[in-house]
């Protein structure tokens, strides 16, 4: 079954300590079921690095927080929207965001099936 978030979507946070924050997906981990979001829910993730060649006084860099998959919905215009797949007459299969009544394509599943 495709999954309702993709790499590089728009998505915002739906519970936890980062409820309502918004963030760019960078990776999709479908075996654990996560999402590692990208500028949401960096606050008090930090990783000390060693001085190295590059940075040689070391230092702090944060990094990207992962979040469940049933945690994060896409975002359309400001606003979570929930995903259905529609299949259409061409056989191509689409990603729909619908919020608030108003339908928006997200993008293409699977493309039209040869004849």
């Amino acid at each position: 079954m495709p999954s309702h978030i993709r790499k590089g979507d728009e998505v915002m946070i739906r519970t936890g300590d980062f409820r309502g924050q918004t963030g760019t997906v960078v990776r999709v981990i479908p075996k654990k079921e996560r999402v590692v979001v990208r500028g949401a829910g960096i606050r008090g993730i930090v990783r000390n690095i060693k001085p190295n060649r590059v940075n040689p006084q070391g230092g702090r860099v944060e990094v990207d927080r992962s979040f469940p998959m049933s945690n994060v919905s896409p975002v359309v215009e400001g606003k979570a929207a929930r995903v259905r797949f529609d299949t259409k007459s061409d056989g191509s299969k689409t990603r729909i965001a619908v919020a608030g009544g108003k339908t928006k394509e997200l993008n293409a599943v699977r493309g039209p099936k040869k004849a």
